[in-house]
């Protein structure tokens, strides 16, 4: 009998471990806001829905702090839009750390402009010029005189980095430029100034107050990026330390599975082909 005691004690206790353990599940992410803004608090709610007890931690604050925060191993998944720098992977190599590339999905820079502004389409020079500072004048690109008020992401953001690649040859923004912190402060800024000009991810391209200019006749939309008409295109990334495992190759899997690509899509990124 008090064998059978012991022995049943010892089941509880092993299931009371087990289910503390379970219960303490938790995936820290950090990194970029066009990705942590939006889209991965949505696939975070959906994934615990299906895994009870597993819990968040997202921050997002930018490309560059997701790819910091896996290389000192202060976060499971690092979000990021851009491609991790050659700096960045040799720091990684240094403590020992192998960076590990998910594609989560496409996206395109929309080029966002105040809903009154009577331009509807820029030409790829013109872009260049506005946010480099050569042309400062809305009259110089079909539109009425006025200043033109030029908003960037920070210079923490994947999204400011690719944009100075894809959209103006990697030359310097503007010394007039006004550095935001996310897209939507980007989206609301431009919203309330008649004369604003800025680009956001695809999933804010439906803000009030604003409208999206067509870049030599393409806009930011599946369509024109798979076909790779619309220039500023790029992919979007998790990075990890090494191959994933256990929950966080669960959510991953999550993510680029046919149900997680559908709420990317939903949300306003362009899908990878499943």
């Amino acid at each position: 009998m008090k064998t059978l005691l012991r022995l049943l004690i010892s089941c509880v206790t092993a299931l009371v471990a087990f289910s503390a353990t379970a219960s303490a599940q938790k995936i820290v992410i950090k990194g970029s806001d066009t990705l942590g803004a939006k889209l991965v608090p949505i696939l975070a709610e959906e994934f615990k829905a299906m895994h009870p007890g597993v819990a968040f931690e997202i921050a997002a604050e930018g490309s560059s702090t997701g790819i910091a925060a896996i290389i000192d191993g202060t976060a499971d998944i690092g979000m990021s839009s851009r491609s991790a720098k050659p700096t960045e992977l040799s720091a990684a190599a240094a403590k020992g750390v192998k960076m590990t590339e998910h594609i989560v999905a496409y996206d395109g820079l929309a080029v966002m402009i105040n809903e009154g502004n009577v331009i509807t389409d820029l030409r790829k020079r013109q872009v260049e010029q506005i946010f480099t500072g050569a042309v400062t004048d809305w009259s110089a690109v079909g539109g009425p005189p006025g200043p033109i008020s030029v908003y960037t992401r920070n210079t923490s953001s994947g999204t400011y980095s690719d944009f100075k690649s894809l959209a103006m040859r990697k030359r310097d923004y503007t010394p007039s430029s006004q550095k935001m912190a996310g897209n939507e402060q980007i989206a609301s800024e431009v919203a309330s100034n008649a004369n604003g000009i800025g680009y956001v991810g695809l999933a804010y391209v439906s803000a009030d107050g604003i409208k999206i200019a067509t870049i030599e006749g393409h806009r930011p939309e599946a369509a024109s990026i798979n076909s790779g008409d619309y220039p500023y295109a790029r992919p979007t990334f998790y990075y990890t330390s090494g191959e994933p495992t256990g929950i966080v190759a669960e959510f991953i899997a999550f993510t680029i599975s046919e149900a997680g690509q559908k709420i990317a899509e939903q949300v306003g990124f362009v899908p990878l082909a499943n």
